[in-house]
């Protein structure tokens, strides 16, 4: 039985903050778009966040995520993207064709370019106990909590202290849980000085340099979490029934990687990603990265990198002159320098600024920013 087939112009894997920016961007720049999404709505992470962002005007500053979430879906809308929601995108070949589940049927799409914006997910670790009931991701926590409004438990502790596990603890403290404490193996926070104000404010201590031995419990869940301070060798327990753990986030680049793009891997990104310019060009013609699977960030990045993707797939398509092109994405790369401003963010700056300058055996021309792909050989 043959599968019905569709082609589009330009079709964006993700309906994120990334997603969202590249297809409006793409469409403003006179190249239709597409956008699959496996979820119920549109705007990936952001429709968990409840915090106000700041920065500037560009990124949504002083209003929650979930409004951004909205504004950006309307802003695709306007722009005549088209948007569908409960597509599963089930691989990408080499041949450029996607195989995407629709709500009732599976059918083949034909895309003259693509844009992966597929996001990330959430790391573990094995521990004894990491199975008991009450362990859970962050961002698991995050979406019982604020979409679907139940609570894990009462009592939670918090492993990372990097922006997630700030943020959802504050999110719990807001939810009427309480947090005994968060726990970071790493001498400083890795988050922003701001949430981490709020955490101490509210009397929940950070404990630095601690690392997480075991959850304990039975076959109702955890009932204690056992802990050790690293330079005193001291062991505590903490009585919680809910363990959440921020302990980072990984790329995910299967589709990338079924696509056949050189893959690189750089530990301050996530881990393996696919190698992208800094217009987020892969080495495969045609396809584009932005987002977290392009190196996990903040959400204002992944908006602009996906900005800095819809407007080189409409430059490489013939729909945006070269030009005004250059301008556009002056301004983003502005901005992308700004947004990784500070100790952290300089770390993932000089980490993007390694996987640009990467090169791979058998390539026959040397990468640039903004320069063609290598013919590719099927």
């Amino acid at each position: 039985m043959s599968l019905r087939c569709e082609e589009h112009p330009l079709v964006v894997v993700g309906a994120g903050p990334a997603g969202l920016c590249a297809a409006a961007a793409a469409a403003g720049a006179g190249l239709p778009a597409l956008v699959l999404d496996e979820a119920s709505r549109g705007g990936g992470q952001l429709t968990k966040q409840i915090h106000r962002f700041f920065g500037s005007r560009e990124h949504g500053a002083g209003k929650r995520g979930f409004e951004i979430a909205e504004e950006l879906e309307s802003r695709c809308l306007e722009a005549g993207v088209e948007i569908r929601l409960g597509h599963r995108v089930l691989g990408f070949f080499r041949d450029g064709r996607l195989l995407v589940q629709g709500e009732e049927e599976v059918f083949v799409l034909r895309a003259g370019a693509a844009i992966l914006a597929t996001g990330a997910v959430e790391r573990s670790f094995p521990f004894p106990g990491w199975t008991l009931p009450g362990v859970m991701g962050a961002g698991a926590v995050q979406t019982l909590v604020n979409l679907h409004g139940v609570l894990p438990g009462r009592r939670a502790l918090m492993v990372g202290a990097g922006n997630v596990g700030l943020i959802v603890a504050y999110q719990l403290l807001q939810a009427g849980m309480e947090v005994v404490g968060l726990i970071e193996v790493g001498d400083r926070v890795g988050g922003y000085q701001v949430h981490a104000a709020r955490l101490r404010r509210e009397g929940v201590p950070i404990f630095l340099r601690h690392r997480l031995l075991a959850a304990e419990g039975g076959r109702e869940g955890v009932e204690s979490v056992l802990v050790e301070d690293l330079d005193s060798g001291v062991r505590k327990r903490f009585f919680v029934d809910t363990l959440c753990l921020a302990v980072g986030m990984s790329p995910q680049a299967e589709l990338a990687a079924m696509r056949g793009c050189m893959m690189a891997y750089i530990p301050e990104l996530g881990g393996f990603l696919p190698w992208h310019d800094r217009m987020m060009r892969t080495d495969r013609a045609g396809v584009y990265v932005a987002g977290d699977l392009a190196g996990v960030e903040e959400a204002s990045v992944a908006m602009d990198e996906g900005r800095l993707a819809g407007l080189a797939a409409a430059l490489d398509a013939g729909a945006l002159d070269p030009g005004k092109a250059a301008g556009m994405m002056r301004e983003i790369e502005r901005r992308l320098d700004l947004l990784r401003g500070g100790f952290f963010g300089e770390q993932r700056r000089k980490a993007k600024e390694r996987l640009h300058s990467l090169s791979f055996p058998g390539e026959d021309e040397k990468r640039t920013p903004g320069s063609r792909r290598r013919k590719e050989s099927e």
